[in-house]
């Protein structure tokens, strides 16, 4: 006996249609301008997972999943050098994750697409149209502000203080930035393979911020605001690291 979290009970037109990709490919047909796009379901659960090409070869094909336990989709869109995320975002409207999959397949710039589906959530990635390791650094960085800005947690505020000073720094914003257990962190090379170099910094549940050679603890000192660790760990920085170079 089906039960609510089948995905023919939830998904009755995906289920009539045989799968999420041809559901898809209906209902972009049913708009005006809309058809075309290429649709492709999965080989193991057509009815919970499609991709849809887009013509830009620098987006990597826009990922389409269906939630089990709720009539809800999510999409990721990525880009193709190191499979980060550049749009993502959940609906339970059909027509809308269409027109999501729409404006991908055309190269519609990242604000036109969620102009086109509101639904869609912009992760403050950059495009780069090739794998410029300097571009892809400050993609990074704008990633980074836009999570920290978006923050729901109770640190938001000394996360995000300690992520705009870094990036104020030169000598910190050249490097490619990335987190590990919120801590902040540098490497000289992009992904997949990260060179780390330098210390990392983390903002502290006491509203102080921490300044380590290691994820151990915070060797370097305990400072009371963001300035003052990230002048720390800029003179902790080697010398002569050069610009970030491509990983992998």
């Amino acid at each position: 006996m089906p039960t609510p979290s089948d995905p023919a009970v939830l998904y009755p037109e995906v289920a009539a249609r045989g799968s999420l990709a041809a559901a898809l490919r209906a209902e972009a047909e049913r708009r005006p301008g809309h058809g075309g796009v290429p649709f492709r379901a999965s080989d193991h659960q057509p009815l919970l997972h499609a991709t849809a090409e887009s013509l830009l070869p620098h987006r990597a094909p826009l990922e389409i999943s269906a939630s089990r336990h709720e009539r809800r989709w999510s999409i990721r869109g990525t880009e193709p050098f190191q499979g980060m995320p550049l749009v993502d975002g959940g609906t339970a409207d059909l027509a809308q994750l269409a027109a999501a999959a729409r404006a991908w397949h055309d190269g519609t710039a990242l604000d036109g697409i969620r102009r086109a589906a509101p639904f869609v959530h912009l992760t403050g990635r950059i495009e780069t149209p090739d794998p410029d390791p300097a571009l892809m650094a400050e993609s990074e960085w704008q990633g980074l502000r836009r999570q920290a800005e978006e923050l729901e947690y109770v640190w938001r505020d000394t996360h995000r203080a300690l992520i705009e000073a870094a990036y104020a720094q030169p000598a910190l914003r050249a490097l490619y930035p990335f987190t590990s257990h919120w801590a902040l962190r540098f490497s000289v090379t992009t992904r997949p393979d990260l060179t780390v170099v330098g210390p990392h910094l983390a903002a502290r549940s006491d509203g102080r911020y921490g300044v380590g050679r290691s994820m151990a603890s915070p060797d370097l000192g305990v400072f009371a605001t963001a300035r003052e660790a990230v002048a720390v760990a800029v003179r902790h920085l080697p010398s002569g690291l050069g610009p970030v170079r491509l990983g992998g």
